[in-house]
């Protein structure tokens, strides 16, 4: 919700992202790209576009444990500039 305070046309689709996301329980990746078909893996992370490819939410995901962290919410230009990854 912070991302979505100075990116107020981040909130809604951040919320059905965060809606989905909480209601399933996905046992791999090849299990989440069935609700996220352009969800990508990069490196440990895991990468989904939100609100038609205009930001990236960044997570770390365990799936034996059930859990998502989430790294980083950014919009297109600040993922393309790669800082995120270091």
């Amino acid at each position: 919700m912070e991302f979505a305070r100075t990116h107020p046309d981040a909130r809604a689709p951040l919320n059905a992202w965060f809606t989905i996301v909480r209601k399933t329980d996905y046992t791999s990746f090849a299990d989440l790209l069935a609700t996220f078909p352009s969800a990508d893996q990069v490196s440990r992370f895991t990468v989904f576009n939100i609100g038609g490819n205009k930001f990236r939410l960044i997570a770390a995901i365990h799936y034996n444990r059930k859990k998502l962290y989430i790294r980083h919410v950014l919009t297109h230009a600040e993922y393309d500039r790669g800082a995120w990854r270091t």
